[in-house]
């Protein structure tokens, strides 16, 4: 069968089109990618958990090509052990769940601010006004932006995030180019200041982390900084889209958690499992390998199709039906093992934020659109803008 990724009846809706994978071709060959695509869980779930024959594949931050500020060092998603076990073990210093703890009331505070900028007009972009700027925000503070050059580091989070999209526009990529050179150069002169001046921020506990007498160059820092921003605010932006747009399609789960307030986090994973942000990741094969739905030679690029795994009918009963009371904890939205989110107990603290503030703070509200236009992507799915208009009429 054929299957293309990008083409726009998938990028819209894609969960038909993985369903007939699982079914028909659950181990298929994709020409157009030259590789090959994993869809049910029992294979995806396999492939995570064995990085030794699922290798990672140097193609994230190459993918980027001259829009990649930092070209030197590959992102830690794309490494392998034992290198990837280093950088992972010095990197988790500066997510602890302590560090992760202390953020939560600026988490609360940023989102309050957001949301009453959200409600203030009739209609307001979702995306743009809170799913958006809430992990920008965040990840500033994170790293030690200082205020006075916030607005900086939005534009620059901006411009470094429309690289992932691969612009073709030539001004447009000038204007990504220069923005990652100013972010670069910003980030290098804050790392040389946190070895003499260490701050209560990511880029110092990455400065100051030591595994045993081993420490992170400058260069693995800030290339550390470019993959914790992009990886940040695409997780966190797209699920906080997803869930609201999945309630929105879902009266009936929308009125269920508005009656109970500790139903979020439940919403949240269900979310994370029916309409995953990440979509899907690549892999190398080490060695000849099969797997329940077919073979696959040594040496091959794979496609992990993550959002198919997590609405695989043998895993995930009804796995097309939107259920906050379904609560599952073995969604694969995260990945596994020692590529597991760094940033996974951070996405969940920020949507759940922005989500009770949705729901509980805010007038009903309603999607101000027929046709919401999704991403394009292979690796991401979220909805790019998501107009809503809240019900400001007094009951």
């Amino acid at each position: 069968m054929d299957f293309n990724p990008l083409s726009p009846e998938v990028t819209a809706n894609p969960y038909p089109y993985y369903a007939e994978l699982r079914n028909k071709a659950p181990v298929i060959w994709l020409e157009s990618f030259q590789c090959w695509a994993l869809s049910r869980y029992a294979d995806v779930d396999f492939a995570l958990r064995n990085p030794q024959i699922f290798l990672s594949s140097v193609v994230t931050a190459e993918a980027l090509g001259d829009l990649n500020p930092v070209p030197e060092v590959p992102w830690m998603v794309d490494m392998n052990p034992p290198d990837h076990t280093r950088l992972r073990k010095l990197a988790n210093k500066g997510f602890t769940p302590r560090l992760v703890r202390a953020l939560e009331p600026r988490v609360q505070t940023i989102t309050q601010e957001l949301i009453d900028t959200l409600q203030s007009q009739p209609e307001s972009d979702l995306v743009a006004t809170l799913s958006g700027p809430l992990p920008t925000t965040v990840i500033a503070e994170m790293l030690g932006v200082e205020p006075e050059r916030r607005d900086d580091f939005k534009s620059w989070s901006d411009d470094v995030m429309k690289a992932t999209r691969r612009p073709t526009d030539e001004a447009e990529r000038a204007q990504v180019r220069q923005s990652g050179a100013e972010f670069r150069a910003y980030f290098e002169q804050m790392i040389a200041r946190r070895r003499t001046e260490p701050g209560n921020d990511v880029i110092s506990a990455l400065v100051q982390a030591e595994e045993e007498r081993d420490m992170l160059s400058s260069t693995e820092i800030l290339a550390l900084a470019v993959f914790l921003l992009l990886a940040g605010n695409e997780t966190t932006t797209n699920l906080i889209g997803n869930a609201v747009l999945a309630l929105l399609n879902h009266p009936n789960e929308l009125a269920k958690v508005r009656s109970d307030r500790s139903l979020v986090p439940a919403l949240i994973e269900e979310a994370l499992r029916y309409d995953s942000p990440v979509q899907a990741s690549l892999r190398r094969t080490a060695q000849d390998v099969e797997l329940e739905g077919g073979k696959i030679p040594a040496g091959q690029n794979v496609l992990l199709l993550v959002g198919s795994a997590n609405r695989d009918e043998r895993q995930f009963p009804e796995p097309d039906r939107f259920d906050i009371a379904r609560n599952p904890q073995d969604h694969v939205a995260f990945g596994y093992g020692i590529h597991y989110c760094l940033g996974a107990p951070l996405a969940r603290l920020e949507g759940r934020h922005a989500l009770e503030a949705l729901l509980f703070d805010c007038p009903p509200f309603a999607c101000a659109t027929d046709q919401v236009e999704q991403i394009a992507s292979i690796i991401v799915r979220g909805p790019q803008t998501l107009p809503l208009r809240f019900d400001t009429a007094e009951g």
